[in-house]
């Protein structure tokens, strides 16, 4: 049988770094300066903090990485977790710093995410032609990110006729939200005719379909909601979390159409005891214009196949049916493993958005999909307390 925690924990406070190139900021710098900010959000000291999660860094492992963290910061966290999880690492980072704090193994946890990737770019490429692998996609030339997305892509299009044209939907809708974003590394507004323009980086994607390479970090704190309630912020209420797991290689994927995220959405929905209709907004892992419109299928937001026409005539922009990803995403807003999807939801729920708030929000929904391609996938439910 599995535990409903339900209700139980909260999020209590945010923090983001800068994004961009961020020369002189090392990996460790970043997931310092983004734990200093989440933990000042929520009216803490750092030695308030006894549990300490990370993720490991995209083919520049940092040994013992959470460990390195609380050296640094000079902490003894009775929980110290490094999560290898990519692009799901955020989501599931929160979910299991709110099964521990059930299980009263700790009282309040840091959830962190760094990236310094634009300073090490060129050692990320040598890195990855060195790496080891029995994955028969890599040994066949197959394994980045773009190539290995492109071709479940393809496979969409070739199921369901969805077209470039509705990829560059989901390009435009997270340029317009980033424009309203001042901590956003690409804000200038693009039209449907400037993502049909770009060039081709791997049929079918173009450029504007990929997202960004970014130096940044984020992170949240993580507590019981009693706890939260007594804290500097409006506690976020974490309602329903779940992961799902279902290959490494891409060559062992049930489907190319219908992901292990639809496995995460029936948990996550059933633990929290909503459905789809009751989202007021989605911040949904958009390493590729493609993971928005599969994930709004597996999601329940349309049925399989109609992603494509969902994201059409602004219906995902602010002001839409379903505003999706308000912060401007990873397409946009910049690479952080899907934290600043996290962050950007309980911003929304605290009414903090600014001009890109979405009126009237009470539950969020945030996903993440980890692996290239697809193969760990996470999801949370958050609400207003």
């Amino acid at each position: 049988m599995r535990a409903n925690i339900s209700g139980q924990t909260a999020i209590a406070g945010i923090g983001e770094t800068a994004i961009g190139k961020l020369k002189g900021r090392t990996y460790l710098q970043l997931q310092a300066e983004a734990f200093l900010a989440a933990v000042g959000d929520a009216g803490l000291r750092p030695e308030g903090v006894d549990a300490l999660f990370t993720n490991l860094p995209i083919r520049d492992p940092t040994f013992m990485s959470a460990e390195g963290l609380a050296e640094y910061l000079g902490l003894r966290p009775s929980v110290a977790s490094t999560l290898d999880a990519h692009g799901s690492g955020a989501v599931i980072q929160v979910a299991h710093a709110a099964a521990m704090i059930q299980a009263g193994l700790c009282e309040v946890a840091v959830c962190v995410v760094a990236r310094d990737d634009q300073i090490k770019r060129a050692a990320l490429r040598r890195s990855h032609l060195q790496m080891g692998s029995e994955d028969e996609a890599d040994l066949y030339g197959a394994g980045s990110p773009p190539v290995l997305y492109a071709l479940a892509a393809r496979r969409h299009m070739h199921e369901f006729g969805t077209t470039s044209r509705q990829f560059g939907g989901v390009a435009v809708a997270m340029r317009r939200h980033a424009s309203l974003n001042p901590n956003a590394q690409m804000r200038e507004p693009i039209t449907l005719e400037d993502h049909q323009a770009s060039p081709c980086v791997v049929d079918p994607f173009r450029l504007l379909d990929c997202c960004q390479v970014s130096d940044a970090g984020g992170a949240v704190v993580v507590t019981s909601l009693e706890r939260a309630r007594d804290l500097r912020r409006p506690p976020v209420v974490l309602r329903g979390i779940s992961e799902a797991h279902t290959h490494r290689s891409i060559t062992q994927m049930p489907s190319l159409t219908t992901l292990g995220s639809a496995e995460a959405a029936h948990r996550a929905y059933a633990m929290a005891g909503v459905g789809p209709a009751d989202i007021d907004l989605a911040e949904i892992y958009d390493c590729f214009t493609y993971a928005v419109i599969v994930q709004l299928e597996d999601y329940g937001f349309c049925a399989k196949g109609e992603g494509g026409p969902f994201v059409e005539d602004g219906r995902i922009e602010l002001g839409g049916d379903l505003p999706v990803n308000t912060h401007g995403g990873l397409l946009s807003q910049g690479h952080a493993d899907g934290m600043f999807h996290v962050t950007e939801a309980v911003r929304q729920l605290r009414r903090e958005a600014g001009e890109r708030q979405v009126p009237g929000a009470e539950v969020a929904l945030v996903t993440g999909v980890g692996g290239a391609p697809f193969g760990a996938f996470g999801s949370l439910i958050l609400t207003r307390d």
